[in-house]
């Protein structure tokens, strides 16, 4: 499976992401880095439900995340496109980050941090992270990171 089918993927500013000034609304910028993370793991062949808390279920294990951060570069307009490169690294067993690095038509934009934390929800401990989220760990170092269109 290549690598930049699901670490790189592309998105279409709407007006609906974008301020009063017309401009790519600041906390959009992490939506789509949490909607880019879900999406990479979907194309990657883990189903959100391994992952993710469904309706009814008690998951064992939780992915909060514990850090973010963001950094704009340049302004995003309605109907620019944009490029998302994911760059996820293992921490330690239980925790991970991924950097994403956001291009429009070649030019870097913006980038943005999470960090997650593996833990039992129902202890709320540390624990090691589930297998899935391994296995894409490990395929994404063997790539070493994608480049944005």
């Amino acid at each position: 499976m290549n690598p930049d089918s699901w670490l790189l993927l592309c998105r279409t500013v709407r007006f609906g992401d974008t301020d009063a000034a017309g401009v790519m609304h600041f906390p959009q910028l992490l939506h789509w880095c949490h909607e880019a993370y879900e999406e990479s793991l979907e194309r990657f062949g883990i189903a959100a439900a391994e992952v993710f808390p469904q309706p009814g279920s008690c998951p064992e294990i939780a992915l909060p995340i514990v850090h973010c951060s963001a950094d704009f570069f340049k302004p995003l307009v309605c109907g620019a496109p944009l490029a998302i490169a994911l760059e996820p690294r293992r921490l330690d067993p239980g925790s991970f980050e991924i950097h994403y690095r956001f291009s429009s038509n070649g030019t870097a934009v913006a980038q943005g941090l999470t960090r997650h934390l593996a833990i039992s929800t129902g202890q709320r401990e540390r624990r090691e992270l589930p297998a899935a989220i391994n296995r894409w760990l490990e395929a994404s170092a063997l790539k070493g990171g994608v480049q944005p269109l």
